[in-house]
């Protein structure tokens, strides 16, 4: 039964006032008209997808508060500032508040005055709040980041699991509205048992988002990649994701050396510190931060043009978070990889840091082992990601990834493949990458003479190739399910049936040709490609953008928000290629709401009404 259309008409009435927008997307309009109609539902929608919109407009259309439970105080303060800023009555409760600014919230959510109250889990134990809570309407609660309520999720949280205790001890029960970005079949199974939903409605809305360009670099050049990139791309936002610390540090000097405009945020450094990086990132007094993943979970910051992950990311949830921070507000956006067989040492070392153990443990040696197939597959990325999260889709390439960009000859390696699967079968399928690498080499070190490998058939049967080569074609037919990399630190290569076939001379094995040194790491942009509204944007004269970037700017300093918090860049391209000359016309520009444009608009108007006077005075009647 669908939702009665008085209340959609409502809802999308509201969106237009509050945010701007004439329509929902498609996986939006799903998520509201259920929320809408009191069913629990659970949201799989991709990072930049829109989520908050889809439990803040049935919010303003019901009675009561939202209580929404969000996992970090930046995240919570970035939704409340966008929120005030719409017109929307909405509030947090957390740490950095005094007692009495949070008797004065709770005591708004009572009178009605709020339609949204955001708190951390962690408050849902405390007997207090829970007894205040229950003298407040809740008609829905709201779950970000659920996958936190799983312990197979990449951010496990064990607050998480105090939600559903706490909805069932309400007087009325709410509906619960549980919203990912990213969970695989597993971790969704979880937070419907974990958040106890009641016969939820359940939407996965396409991880594919059309703006991203993404790319897997191998044997690149790092550090001199990511400083051309950035000098190359000097007018635009963009984040940096290193591993460790010491490479953030570096990474940060080496740009500041070279004349670009770039902050740093890691673990090492103070809270004050953070802080000052985070806001001048937000507020674009810096276009570039170099960060460990410590930072960017609750950065609404929609116009980052580019994510460079400087290593290896620890899983594909993981990846996806922090790569889906490009292009919030729709444009072209392109998500880097550059990848090292080092980076692997690197994440088996830090994940042995942490006190994982037994089956948690193992799982997460699981998820590493599926983000290097990521990394050396040679097939459609967004397949590759779309397969791993579970998700249906057409198997059509995506033709701007990397994979699908690469334009080198497909070539028989069929003679290859058989010989380095007969070799790890002549191992006994007991050994990982490097000794068989070695041992197809034809090495002759202590181990290897040891064993007698060096009286295999298949010793030095790929010579003229060298260690690091060998591993990583082992590495790409393991991407690409000839083999399979068994789980744990010390992984050991099996075969499995597709090497078979192989091995039988019943399947060949196609893969491109090998990449010329001289052309390793290239990448080329497909901003262009990436959006529908490519050509539209070309249109968009540079100059008035920045000109309306000062606008916005003054507004923000003016309002103590960072810039996005006025008009996302989204809005102001096409502003420019607009050029609103009346209110009516600046409230049909995606972005532009009622409140907004009370609040914002003259000054852009303004600008657009003074330059069309000027062009009249200077051209006359050639007009």
């Amino acid at each position: 039964m669908s939702v009665q259309a008085p209340a959609m008409q409502q809802a999308q009435e509201l969106l237009q006032k509050y945010f701007g927008y004439e329509d929902f997307r498609e996986g939006q309009r799903k998520i509201v008209s259920s929320l809408l109609e009191r069913h629990d539902t659970l949201g799989i929608m991709p990072t930049g997808g829109g989520k908050s919109i889809c439990y803040q407009i049935p919010a303003l259309v019901n009675d009561g508060v939202t209580l929404v439970i969000s996992p970090l105080i930046s995240l919570m303060k970035d939704q409340v500032d966008a929120l005030t800023a719409a017109g929307v009555p909405a509030a947090y409760i957390n740490s950095t508040l005094s007692g009495k600014e949070v008797n004065d919230r709770i005591r708004a959510a009572r009178r009605g005055d709020l339609k949204l109250l955001y708190v951390a889990p962690e408050r849902l134990e405390l007997d207090w709040f829970r007894d205040e809570m229950n003298g407040v309407q809740i008609t829905c609660i709201a779950v970000d980041e659920a996958h936190c309520v799983s312990q197979w999720g990449h951010d496990f949280r064990t607050s998480y699991l105090e939600i559903a205790p706490f909805v069932e001890q309400m007087p009325e029960r709410p509906m619960v509205a549980a919203f990912t970005a990213t969970a695989t079949p597993e971790v969704r199974s979880d937070i419907l048992r974990l958040l106890r939903l009641d016969q939820p409605e359940v939407f996965i809305t396409g991880l594919g988002r059309d703006n991203l360009s993404m790319s897997v670099l191998r044997g690149t050049q790092r550090k001199e990649f990511v400083i051309d990139y950035a000098r190359s791309h000097e007018n635009e936002s963009g984040i940096v994701y290193a591993a460790t610390r010491k490479d953030v540090d570096d990474l940060y000097s080496r740009l500041l050396s070279s004349g670009v405009s770039a902050g740093r945020y890691h673990a090492g450094m103070s809270d004050d510190e953070r802080d000052q990086s985070q806001e001048a990132f937000l507020y674009d007094d810096v276009r570039v931060i170099v960060a460990t993943n410590a930072f960017g979970m609750g950065i609404d910051k929609s116009n980052v043009r580019y994510v460079i992950h400087y290593n290896m990311p620890k899983n594909m949830e993981a990846y996806i978070q922090e790569a889906g921070r490009a292009g919030r507000d729709g444009d072209p956006s392109e998500c880097i990889l550059l990848f090292s067989p080092q980076d692997i040492m690197t994440q088996k070392f830090l994940l042995e840091q942490n006190m994982n153990e037994g089956d948690r443990k193992h799982n997460d040696y699981r998820k590493m082992q599926q983000m290097i197939d990521y990394c050396y597959t040679t097939k459609c990325l967004r397949n590759a990601m779309l397969d791993y999260f579970g998700e249906e889709h057409s198997g059509e390439p995506c033709g701007q990834c990397s994979s699908c960009r690469d334009n080198r000859e497909l070539v028989d390696t069929t003679i290859e493949a058989q010989k380095i699967f007969s070799c790890i079968y002549r191992l006994r399928e007991r050994f990982g990458v490097s000794v068989v690498a070695q041992v197809l080499k034809g090495s002759r070190n202590k181990k290897i003479v040891q064993y007698k490998f060096d009286e295999l058939p298949t010793h030095g049967l790929l010579s003229h190739l060298t260690e690091k080569e060998i591993s990583e074609r082992i590495n790409v037919l393991a991407a690409e399910g000839y083999l399979l990399l068994t789980e744990g630190q010390y992984p050991v290569v099996k075969l499995q049936p597709l090497a078979g076939e192989v091995l039988k001379g019943q399947h060949k094995v196609m893969q491109r040709a090998p990449l010329p040194a001289a052309a390793a790491g290239r990448v080329s942009s497909s901003r262009s490609r990436s959006s529908s509204r490519g050509e539209e944007l070309s249109a968009v004269n540079e100059t008035i953008f920045e000109q309306l970037r000062l606008i916005r700017r003054e507004l923000a300093s003016r309002e103590g928000v960072p810039s996005y918090i006025i008009f996302n860049d989204a809005t102001l391209r096409e502003m420019s290629v607009v050029e609103p000359q009346s209110e009516g016309e600046m409230l049909t520009i995606k972005g532009v709401g009622e409140v907004k444009y009370r609040k914002y608009g003259e000054p852009f108007l303004a600008f657009f009404q003074k330059k069309t006077m000027e062009e009249d005075s200077i051209y006359g009647d050639d007009l």
